[in-house]
């Protein structure tokens, strides 16, 4: 049985992997780690955004960031160290993979770590807008 979805109405071409990267993103979708996107409107209409994610006792080398067809996929690996012995355990070294779909034109910029928060820098310049005729041709 075939699914209905907005993505499906015959106006809409070429949406088929957005769809499909939109599901993706509602399934990997728990809470942890926390996050906050921020957002600014430059004069120039160039948006900046801040992606800010707690990853407090992650050092640099055990976090990924990854900018690949239109999406942001930001990894944490910590790795228990042997040999140390725990009284009481309350702070878990557990993994993380926390995705973000990103609009055309979107541009990373960089990720800096810094107080235990991973903050990834976007831009989106202001989108010229752009109108053309096409010619119909006659057979």
């Amino acid at each position: 049985m075939s699914r209905i979805s907005v993505f499906s109405a015959p106006f809409l071409l070429g949406f088929d992997a957005f769809e499909e990267r939109v599901d993706r993103l509602a399934k990997s979708a728990d809470g942890y780690p926390p996050y906050n996107i921020e957002r600014t409107v430059l004069p120039d209409g160039t948006e900046k955004f801040l992606v800010s994610i707690a990853v407090a006792g992650f050092a640099a080398n055990e976090l990924e960031v990854m900018a690949e067809d239109n999406q942001i996929m930001v990894r944490g690996r910590q790795k228990d160290e042997p040999g140390k012995e725990y009284l009481h355990r309350g702070i878990a070294a557990r993994q993380f993979q926390r995705s973000f779909l990103l609009a055309d034109g979107m541009i990373v910029k960089d990720a800096t770590l810094g107080h235990g928060m991973l903050v990834v820098a976007l831009e989106r310049p202001q989108a010229l807008k752009v109108a053309r005729r096409v010619e119909i041709r006659s057979l």
